[in-house]
This record gives structure tokens, C-alpha cells and sequence, in this order.
């Protein structure tokens, strides 16, 4: 096992970078395509609901990235990420082999992989879940 200083860091390395990348999705979906436009391609695909699935979805890049940089609600989103990985994976990605540049599964693949390890690991001692933790655990004077 690393010496905790080094996988505090390796978690929060982990974090910030999935954090960032669901975060930039997350804006993409809700700004940049904006909701009906994220709706209108999920109904090309057959996902149900299409615009409350662009919002769910949305949010829980965007919000769920920057908790994820945070270290804030880290079990929680990791799940909520999960799910959301699920879905881009059926309804996207898996009829179109592992790589990336063919619509592929492989981003999908490491943000799971990344959110499994956080639900394993949890988010490390540089987090505001371990902040938050360290807190209660003290005894009251």
C-alpha cells in the first residue's frame, strides 16, 4: 500500500481530473447544447424522457464534477455518476466497439472506473468529506 500522503494525492489527482471532465460535459449538455438541444439527441436515441434525462444528466456533470474537485458528497456522486455511465453506455456507446474516436465506451470506461475507486477508496484526507468527517469525530469540550 502507498504511504498515505501519496494516496491522499493519487485521490485527489483522480478527482480533480474526472471532476473536471464531467464538469466540462456537464456545461456542454446545459449551456452549450443548452436542454432541448441535449433532449432533442436523446430522443434520436430512445432514452425515456428525453428533457428530464438532459437535466438529470446535465447536473449531475456539472454539479457532480465540481463536488467530485471538492472532495464534497463524494459517495453520492459517485453513484449518481455510475448510473449516469450506465446510461451513456446503453444508450450511446455500446454497439460502437471500446475506442473513443468511433463513439466508443472508452471515456465512459475510465469515469466509472474512477467513480468505483472513489466508492473503494473514498475521496482521501485532502477533501471536504474528510474535513467535514474529521470535525464530528472530535470530541466536544
Amino acid at each position: 500500500m502507498l504511504p498515505e500522503p501519496v494516496r491522499d494525492l493519487a485521490l485527489l489527482l483522480a478527482r480533480v481530473l474526472v471532476g473536471v471532465v464531467l464538469a466540462v460535459h456537464g456545461w456542454d449538455k446545459l449551456v452549450d447544447q443548452g436542454v432541448q438541444g441535449t433532449a432533442g439527441f436523446f430522443g434520436s436515441l430512445g432514452v425515456p424522457a428525453p428533457e428530464v434525462a438532459a437535466v438529470a444528466v446535465g447536473v449531475v456533470e456539472l454539479l457532480g464534477g465540481l463536488l467530485l474537485v471538492l472532495g464534497a458528497a463524494t459517495t453520492l456522486v459517485s453513484v449518481l455518476v455510475l448510473v449516469d455511465m450506465a446510461g451513456a453506455f446503453w444508450f450511446v456507446h455500446r454497439g460502437n466497439g471500446v475506442l473513443v474516436d468511433g463513439a466508443g465506451w472508452e471515456l465512459v470506461g475510465v469515469v466509472a472506473a474512477v467513480a468505483l475507486a472513489l466508492l473503494g477508496a473514498g475521496p482521501g484526507r485532502a477533501s471536504l468529506d474528510h474535513l467535514v468527517g474529521a470535525r464530528r469525530s472530535r470530541p466536544r469540550r
